[in-house]
């Protein structure tokens, strides 16, 4: 088994003023996901995605980067409440660590390319740097979506 590289993972965090249980019920519902996305890509879950994620579960989602697309995601980390990641066809993972704290939670949204199937692609596409500004964007409408209620 190979180390993951650190450097292969990008990783921001934000503090929701919301308990962890809140926060991974949304995470957890794959027809929510287009209400916080940062990208701009997730447009909405296909009608076969389960109501609830678990470990295992395959989910489809309707995408848009110039073209309209689908993309199907298996869920590779799931702890109740505390985290939950996903990969699709290019090998990556997007993972959620959620952490209890005074008051709310410290969500950390990571994008980690060791699996990637292309890393070179991932570099000429600047999929890192580009995917790190999403991730910014993403926890800001997270942490926005729970200062609301």
């Amino acid at each position: 088994m190979t180390k993951n590289d650190p450097r292969k993972i990008v990783s921001h965090s934000i503090f929701v003023p919301a308990p962890a249980q809140d926060i991974f019920n949304l995470l957890a519902d794959p027809r929510r996901h287009s209400e916080i996305d940062g990208s701009g890509s997730v447009k909405d879950a296909q009608i076969d995605a389960p109501a609830r994620l678990s470990l295992h579960a395959k989910f489809g989602m309707k995408m848009k980067i110039a073209v309209p697309y689908k993309m199907t995601n298996t869920v590779v980390e799931f702890e109740e409440n505390s985290r939950i990641g996903w990969r699709h066809v290019g090998g990556h993972i997007w993972r959620y660590i959620l952490e209890p704290t005074e008051g709310g939670t410290n969500v950390t949204e990571q994008f980690d390319w060791n699996t990637a199937k292309s890393p070179l692609m991932m570099t000429i596409m600047r999929a890192p740097h580009n995917n790190g500004k999403s991730i910014e964007k993403t926890l800001k409408n997270l942490a926005a979506l729970f200062a609301k209620k």
